[in-house]
């Protein structure tokens, strides 16, 4: 993707971005992304080279994709790999990663360049902290059913970042774009609201949910529905990172 010129035209976000960038705790199953400019190769063109990549490095791999909607998808399916792994016994079981580019994201985002070097050097182009935190919010808020990540990211953010604000053009922007007919959050009330949607949500499933993308189970011990509350409650600064 980064040969193609897909992170000059696309901002990367979410957790994989989170974890690259800022070492989040969890494993994720996607590549999310968000389209900035104009993109050099079509996303079939992208996937089709990632395929042949892939399977030039001696991966057994299959796709399906979908073009046609403003959120381009992709799942990337790999034969064997988890049984390799010692994941899962069973030689048959598939691991699925996920691709998407919005093609129509939300404004109000900053954008910054970052070169990483974890496992080889690379740049791309993603979100600054305020306006990552802004889409965990979003995804948060409509989200029809509790994604027990949501939750668990809630709770990183607010504890290494003391202080930490969302962009809230940019939060507000994407709760218009998918229909949100409630109080729209603003920098007085966003804890509030936050607050309201952590208390009624049903903490046994966000721990099922989330489990077994930890690196570290203990976690779940820090990250409890109290201590998350206590976070959006605690008085902390107004102010950005």
């Amino acid at each position: 993707m980064h040969d193609e010129g897909v992170f000059r035209s696309t901002a990367f976000l979410g957790g994989t971005a989170l974890r690259f960038l800022y070492d989040l705790p969890r494993f994720s199953d996607d590549l999310d992304f968000s389209l900035e400019g104009k993109q050099k190769a079509g996303f079939s063109s992208v996937l089709k080279k990632i395929m042949f990549e892939l399977k030039s490095s001696g991966y057994e791999v299959s796709a399906v994709y979908d073009d046609t909607r403003t959120v381009n998808s992709a799942f990337i399916k790999f034969s064997g790999l988890m049984f390799e792994a010692g994941i899962s016994p069973l030689k048959s079981r598939k691991f699925s990663l996920k691709i998407e580019i919005d093609n129509n994201p939300a404004r109000g985002a900053v954008l910054e360049t970052r070169v990483v070097n974890k496992y080889f050097p690379i740049s791309f182009l993603s979100y600054e902290v305020n306006s990552l935190f802004a889409g965990k919010l979003h995804a948060l808020l409509s989200r029809k059913y509790a994604k027990g990540r949501d939750y668990f990211d809630l709770g990183w953010y607010l504890s290494k970042w003391n202080g930490l604000q969302p962009n809230i053009a940019l939060l507000t922007n994407a709760l218009r774009q998918t229909g949100w007919k409630e109080s729209m959050p603003d920098k007085d009330n966003w804890r509030q609201i936050i607050y309201d949607a952590v208390n009624k949500t049903n903490w046994a499933k966000v721990k099922k949910d989330v489990e077994n993308f930890l690196e570290n189970q203990s976690d779940l011990s820090v990250f409890t529905k109290d201590n998350v509350l206590g976070l959006l409650t605690k008085s902390q600064p107004s102010a950005d990172r």
